[in-house]
C-alpha cells in the first residue's frame, strides 16, 4: 500500500488571521502535517519529542532553530533533532510540511 498527494500545497489552504493544520499521512513511523500560516501568525517556541523536519512548500517565514533566526521561503528544507527548540513566525502567507519521525523518538 501507498500514499500518493499530488500537490501539497492544493491540500490545504491559508485562512485570514490563522495558523491551520490538516494530517495528510501518519502510520508507527511517521506522521506528516500540512500547516498554513497567515502573515503575522506564529508557532510559539516549543520542543518535539522526536526528530522532525520542515519543508517549506510557498512563502516566507522566520524560523527560528535553538537561537538562531533563519529567513526561509518556498523550497528550505530543515531537520531538527529531538528536544531542539523552534519557532516560525510567517512573514508572508506561508504552507509547509512537518514531518515527524516517530521512529527515532529517542527512548
Amino acid at each position: 500500500m501507498y500514499t500518493l498527494v499530488g500537490n501539497l500545497v492544493n491540500e490545504i489552504a491559508v485562512q485570514e488571521g490563522s495558523i491551520v493544520s490538516k494530517t495528510v499521512f501518519q502510520d508507527d513511523h511517521l506522521k506528516a502535517v500540512l500547516m498554513a500560516l497567515d502573515a503575522g501568525q506564529e508557532l510559539s517556541e516549543h520542543t518535539a519529542s522526536m526528530p522532525a523536519v520542515i519543508h517549506v512548500l510557498q512563502g516566507k517565514s522566520n524560523v527560528t532553530l535553538g537561537g538562531d533566526v533563519n529567513l526561509v521561503s518556498g523550497g528550505a528544507w530543515i531537520h531538527m533533532p529531538a528536544e531542539m527548540k523552534h519557532a516560525v513566525s510567517a512573514v508572508e502567507p506561508t504552507v509547509l510540511l512537518l514531518l515527524l519521525l516517530k521512529s527515532a523518538k529517542p527512548r
